[in-house]
């Protein structure tokens, strides 16, 4: 049960990638770090981190010439910006190797370098020979990351201080953690319906048109060999969750779980709730308002659906996503 064990019963630290400068690794180009504060200090208390920096790995030197890329955005040439040195192939060739060594991490997360030729996932500056530049490339390593690894939730540590962009790759890191420790068991059918079961509010909040083709899927279950059915329900349930939960479907969740307690709660306490729904809509009150009293009657008419339901409780309350507004 999500709410009487909590989040922080998950003793195992959850494995996820990162560039390693962002760790304080003196590993740029010119020999300095970007270490960054919330990663170590705060998700560290939670991740364990598989650091990765593409160029020194591959066997360039610390301090290095600046590389950039060039040519076309689909296909970019990974060079250095005096000198021209091509550097692709190395790149290419050593990424392979290291997608596969990564794939025995069993990784739920990656936290790539933004901006960077070699690890950016998106915006990267694309120098291109008529002289113009763009800002739609992928580095070398973190575009095929995401080719290798389509499931895996990944972001980079420009948007990680965006307060949205952060709960919501922290809320898919701890969904893929659940399906791969879901996986190990020895799980029937009906546990997978009580995996999705526990996840359909959370999942409702991202997209509920993704929503509602989980419920087709499952209820056609038998039609699917059980392989593939489990690889499209994964594939479609972090696609879903991808999206953001906006005030609009959060509230559209809030007021479906409100529905529970109509037999429960007296006047008062039913104008309060929908007093505090009303002020999260307005945006006048973070969500952690709404869900601190949903949770609360939760627990006390010991509404057992809603109990399990990780929408309430979907990452530790001590990582405060839910508090800004």
């Amino acid at each position: 049960m999500v709410l009487q064990e909590g989040m922080n019963s998950m003793v195992e630290k959850i494995k996820i990638g990162i560039s390693s400068c962002l760790l304080g690794d003196k590993v740029r180009y010119d020999g300095n770090h970007r270490l960054d504060r919330f990663v170590t200090d705060t998700l560290g208390q939670y991740f364990e981190f598989i650091p990765v920096c593409p160029e020194i790995e591959f066997g360039l030197s610390i301090p290095r010439e600046p590389m950039h890329l060039f040519g076309s955005p689909e296909s970019p040439l990974l060079v250095t910006v005096k000198t021209g040195i091509d550097y692709t192939e190395r790149m290419l060739k050593w990424g392979e190797r290291k997608l596969y060594e990564l794939e025995k991490e069993n990784l739920c997360g990656f936290i790539f370098k933004c901006g960077s030729p070699s690890s950016g996932i998106r915006g990267v500056k694309v120098y291109m020979s008529s002289g113009t530049v763009t800002k739609t490339g992928k580095g070398l390593f973190g575009g095929a990351f995401i080719k290798y690894f389509p499931l895996i939730p990944v972001e980079d540590d420009g948007r990680l201080h965006n307060p949205r962009f952060r709960e919501n790759f922290i809320e898919r890191i701890f969904v893929l953690k659940r399906w791969q420790e879901f996986k190990k068991k020895d799980f029937s059918m009906k546990d997978l319906i009580g995996f999705h079961s526990d996840h359909k509010l959370l999942i409702m909040a991202h997209s509920p048109r993704h929503y509602s083709i989980l419920g087709r899927l499952l209820a056609n279950a038998k039609k699917e060999k059980r392989e593939d059915l489990l690889s499209e329900y994964i594939r479609i349930l972090m696609e879903g969750i991808t999206l953001i939960a906006t005030v609009k479907k959060n509230t559209n969740v809030l007021q479906h779980i409100q529905g529970y307690f109509k037999k429960h709660l007296t006047s008062d306490e039913k104008q309060e709730l929908l007093g505090v729904i009303e002020s999260y809509r307005k945006e006048l009150v973070p969500l952690v308002v709404p869900i601190t009293l949903l949770k609360h009657y939760v627990r006390k008419f010991n509404v057992s659906y809603l109990k399990r339901q990780y929408y309430l409780e979907p990452h530790p309350i001590e990582l405060m996503l839910r508090n800004h507004v």
